[in-house]
């Protein structure tokens, strides 16, 4: 379980905006010693919020619910036509500098633990990417993905040579946490009309 709070970001009649820590799976898994997550704590104070998406249980950041099945209905729909902008920071081994696209058609390729990779079966993915500073033997960067696939981040930065620090399936002997932080989450409101943005606060992403 992890220790840290559920941190609220922003909180309206029909949206709610939460600052998942890392450890904590989004939504409740298999057996017992997996129940804890966020959507569980969250619902224990308002049992009408929905989760619109996901994050892996290694991923820190922002997590977007929504309050009453036609929320979550008009919230699925700007995903679904991905109408909703995310940025995330991530710290990866090795030096990357620019900017990029990675795209490709990705899969699991193994179950347990459940890896992606490359695949001509698979569902189209892309992502963009811009270095934001180069460090010794590493590389901040800014991540956008244009899809949602499982995985597709970590999947992505593993394929490209520069897995993300901490990652337990893609990196070789990763050390400490996942260093991979969805920091900022932009889409127009499904019930004003008006553009939200929310940004985690400084100081909460995981890359130090």
């Amino acid at each position: 379980m992890s220790p840290e709070p559920v941190t609220v970001l922003h909180r309206d009649d029909w949206l709610l905006v939460v600052l998942k820590p890392s450890g904590l799976l989004s939504q409740p898994g298999r057996g017992p010693e997996l129940q804890d997550s966020l959507i569980s704590r969250v619902q224990r104070l308002d049992a009408d919020l929905h989760l619109v998406h996901r994050l892996d249980r290694d991923t820190s950041g922002l997590i977007l619910l929504a309050r009453g099945r036609e929320s979550l209905r008009r919230c699925s729909t700007l995903f679904a036509e991905r109408r909703v902008s995310k940025l995330y920071e991530a710290e990866v081994r090795g030096r990357l500098r620019g900017r990029g696209r990675i795209e490709n058609r990705l899969a699991r390729l193994q179950r347990n633990p459940p890896r992606y990779g490359s695949h001509p079966e698979g569902r189209r993915a892309v992502t963009l990417w811009r270095t934001r500073s180069l460090r010794h033997g590493s590389t901040q960067l800014w991540l956008r993905p244009i899809t949602g696939r499982s995985h597709q981040l970590r999947a992505h930065l593993a394929e490209l040579g520069h897995p993300i620090l901490g990652d337990p399936i893609y990196a070789e002997n990763p050390v400490g946490p996942l260093r991979l932080h969805a920091c900022a989450l932009a889409l127009t409101h499904p019930f004003t009309g008006e553009r939200l943005r929310v940004c985690s606060p400084e100081g909460s992403s995981s890359p130090a």
